[in-house]
């Protein structure tokens, strides 16, 4: 039967990825290259665009403004722009965006523990450059 502790609920006991499942729903709302560590940043507060590109240097400019859209769709993220010149942007995250914070710590905690596992600082299936298994 089920895990009651894996699934705790009615909404999890399916048999297929379902967009209403909790864990679906929780893995959604940090997916995309790049979302973890903006959450990350905008969980020490508001944020601008700018502060934003100096915290993530090797981020390029299109993908922050996708990454930011893409977590306002998510209700996650709120925007403030602020009149002027240069017009200024506020980000900060919403409730549920602060509610990610856990889900973060966890993350962090289980890959840590995972490499520590695996004797390895790579988990993502890849081999090590220069590793030439097959």
């Amino acid at each position: 039967m089920w895990d009651a502790e894996l699934v705790p609920g009615p909404a999890g006991r399916t048999r297929r990825p379902e967009a209403d499942c909790p864990v679906e729903v929780a893995l959604a709302a940090v997916s995309g290259r790049w979302t973890t560590l903006l959450l990350r940043e905008l969980m020490g507060g508001p944020r601008g665009f700018t502060e934003l590109r100096a915290l993530l240097p090797e981020l390029s400019p299109k993908v922050l403004s996708e990454r930011l859209h893409a977590l306002r769709a998510r209700g996650l993220v709120t925007v403030e722009r602020h009149r002027g010149f240069p017009v200024r942007t506020r980000y900060e995250l919403t409730e549920a965006g602060r509610a990610l914070r856990a889900l973060l710590v966890e993350l962090y905690a289980t890959g840590e523990h995972l490499l520590s596992l695996t004797g390895s600082d790579r988990v993502d299936g890849d081999p090590a450059p220069g590793n030439t298994e097959a």
